[in-house]
């Protein structure tokens, strides 16, 4: 009877804390519901990944003060407001996206860019380690998952080289992402003079608030010029080397421009965060050359930011699409703001087509994506499952104009919880060279029928109802 007692007092104080959290209904409803059936296991994983320290506190030195970013969104601002004819077509059809990125991740348009897309995991480590081969002056590497395997090790050994040669080498990897790497890995690169940091290291006993907060963000920058962001990790699976996973998809990009400088500072505020060196030398951010003509905004997001950078450009992106909404995402696990307009959509009109994963990575993301599939097939969505191996493109493609593409899924995770980084172009030929993968992934997924879906096994539609249930808590 007294652990009865103290079960249920330990239920209604850690549901008093998480109420007045003021978290959306539906995470609060889903972890009381965890705290009332499973009393002990239900704190020990609200401890672990369910409590949000003061954002406000922990990130608030995160940002280096400085520099012409602002001024340079006022302008474009104050430029926009007066209608004048801001750099070309494919912004005119968008203004409302360029100012919403402008407004609430203070991401400039540039102009001058050239973009190339890596589909698989082939084409971007070759052009990665081409790129590395060529750095003269710093190489800045970021990623959330670095592997002590057999790529992994041809990624160090080039590094510890250029290293070598004078060029200075900074390494960031996630502590979640990279936890199962060993130290020694890292500490091998430190004695060869490579820096190395880590955001947020996960050691017990601070587990219990470091699981939340993590940077997913893969970023490479070389001597300021060239850059590379996207889906892609430093480990053998995406190079479709694992047997148990088998065929990887993913997608990458080669970043020559302008935008590289976004990508640096990004890189620059995140290694100040954790390591409080300021690294604002001229030489980091070069005069970049005329290489193209893309209008491209990169913009970062995280729970630093005042906005949900992302989520809300990805909602305005589709509530505003006039001819066709193309999405690729390994995990779809979205708000109801993002499906209200996914399907408002599709009822107007719009080409929606959706393709998340048809071989699971992981189980309960994959269930919990399932149980969105009836209310979308309801409203017109066309949603396919990629078969041919483990889906991990992020792409999105919003009518003959705009695509985006970076390391952000379309998961409350990406959205509020994860520091992302994704690249948003205004460009036609680019959003047609992106559609051309989207339609040959086609060929490898299966169009889901609604009247098949619908009768699908009733364990099927347990398992969805409680994985959508803990949606909310992933």
């Amino acid at each position: 009877m007294i652990l009865l007692g103290m079960g249920l007092l330990q239920v209604v104080f850690i549901g008093t804390v998480i109420a007045l959290e003021n978290r959306s209904p539906g995470k609060t409803v889903a972890w009381l519901i965890v705290l009332t059936l499973l009393p002990l296991l239900g704190f020990l994983l609200y401890l672990a990944a369910g409590r949000n320290a003061r954002k406000e506190k922990l990130f608030r030195h995160k940002h280096m003060k400085g520099g012409k970013l602002e001024s340079i969104v006022e302008k474009q601002l104050r430029q926009m407001t007066e209608d004048q004819v801001l750099l070309g077509y494919g912004v005119q059809q968008k203004k409302r996206l360029v100012r919403l990125s402008l407004n609430n991740s203070l991401s400039p348009l540039t102009s001058n860019n050239r973009f190339e897309v890596l589909t698989d995991g082939k084409q971007k480590f070759q052009v990665l380690f081409e790129e590395l081969e060529k750095a003269q002056d710093h190489i800045h590497l970021m990623y959330y998952i670095f592997k002590d395997d057999g790529i992994g090790q041809e990624t160090r050994k080039l590094l510890l080289r250029k290293k070598q040669e004078g060029v200075e080498v900074r390494v960031m990897v996630d502590g979640l992402g990279s936890h199962k790497t060993s130290k020694q890995f890292f500490q091998e690169m430190r004695d060869a003079g490579i820096e190395v940091a880590v955001f947020f290291p996960v050691k017990f006993p601070y587990v219990t608030s470091r699981l939340n907060f993590r940077n997913h963000r893969k970023i490479v920058v070389i001597d300021g010029r060239v850059g590379l962001l996207g889906g892609m990790n430093i480990g053998d699976e995406y190079l479709s080397r694992d047997p148990k996973l088998g065929y990887w998809r993913d997608t990458h990009l080669l970043v020559r421009g302008e935008s590289v400088q976004l990508m640096q500072k990004t890189f620059l505020n995140d290694w100040y965060f954790v390591t409080k060196q300021k690294i604002t030398a001229d030489k980091y951010y070069p005069k970049p050359e005329q290489v193209g003509d893309m209008l491209v905004q990169i913009v970062p997001s995280g729970p630093d930011a005042e906005f949900d950078s992302i989520r809300q450009i990805f909602f305005t992106a589709c509530a505003t699409a006039e001819k066709r909404i193309y999405l690729q995402t390994a995990y779809f696990i979205p708000d109801d703001s993002i499906i209200m307009a996914l399907k408002m959509a599709a009822l107007s009109g719009v080409d929606v087509r959706v393709i998340v994963q048809g071989v699971p990575e992981y189980r309960v993301t994959y269930w919990a994506t399932r149980s969105y599939f009836t209310e979308l097939l309801d409203a017109g969505v066309k949603i396919y499952q990629y078969e041919k191996g483990i889906l991990h493109t992020k792409v999105l493609i919003i009518d003959d104009e705009v695509a985006s593409l970076g390391s952000a899924n379309f998961d409350i995770r990406s959205f509020l919880l994860n520091f992302e980084i994704g690249a948003f172009l205004y460009n036609k030929e680019f959003a047609d060279r992106l559609e051309r993968d989207f339609r040959m992934d086609l060929e490898n997924s299966r169009l889901v029928e609604k009247d098949v879906y619908k009768s699908r096994p009733l364990k099927d539609k347990l398992r969805e109802s409680g994985a959508r249930l803990l949606s909310p808590l992933l």
